[in-house]
């Protein structure tokens, strides 16, 4: 077992493998409906995506930020060499593929123009569109470019560092407090309406 779970790429493969039993097994039948399968897939990549921003953004906020202080001065490059720029290259390509695959969806259910202008019945989907576009632009324009600094990635002095910190975690925890009405307008669309 630990052979094969031992390894990322190989969980993952196998993942792949047992999804495509699991599709093909309940929805074989629907592969040749083109668009409506299609809809289908890029749901399913959209919630996929969903997860791995948003947890990402919740463990950011409520794991890394919280718990930094804590960390002994001699091991908190652990985090910032190598933890932190891994998981903001998961989460700005998360929130990217996020958006992505939400419009597509939206396009491909016929109500993308309606949703972003906020006509009715899709005001509430097209309200939870917005704030993930807030979100997925904080992330690629305000946090990503300050955490560069702050992490060192990039050259900047001490009071520089600190500074795009303190800004990209106010920009993070902005994002974390319009997920919680974000991710309630794209759940209840469609079982409650969205007039």
């Amino acid at each position: 077992m630990a052979r094969l779970l031992g390894n990322l790429s190989t969980t993952l493969l196998l993942s792949v493998a047992l999804l495509l039993v699991v599709a093909y097994g309940f929805h074989g039948p629907l592969f040749g409906d083109g668009v409506g399968y299609a809809n289908g897939v890029f749901r399913y990549l959209h919630v996929l995506c969903g997860i791995m921003w948003i947890g990402l953004l919740y463990y950011f906020n409520f794991v890394q930020i919280p718990t930094m202080p804590r960390v002994p001065a001699e091991m908190k490059p652990g985090v910032s060499k190598y933890i932190a720029p891994e998981a903001l290259f998961w989460f700005r390509w998360a929130a990217l593929f996020t958006v992505l695959t939400g419009l597509i969806v939206a396009m491909l259910s016929g109500y993308l123009v309606d949703a972003l202008l906020l006509r009715s019945p899709f005001r509430l989907i097209g309200l939870g569109m917005w704030l993930a576009l807030v979100m997925a632009f904080n992330v690629w324009f305000l946090i990503w470019p300050n955490q560069k600094k702050a992490l060192g990635l990039v050259e900047a002095d001490a009071e520089t560092k600190a500074r795009a910190a303190t800004t990209a975690m106010l920009v993070s925890r902005t994002n974390t407090l319009l997920s919680l009405p974000m991710l309630y307008c794209m759940v209840t669309q469609g079982l409650l309406g969205g007039g």
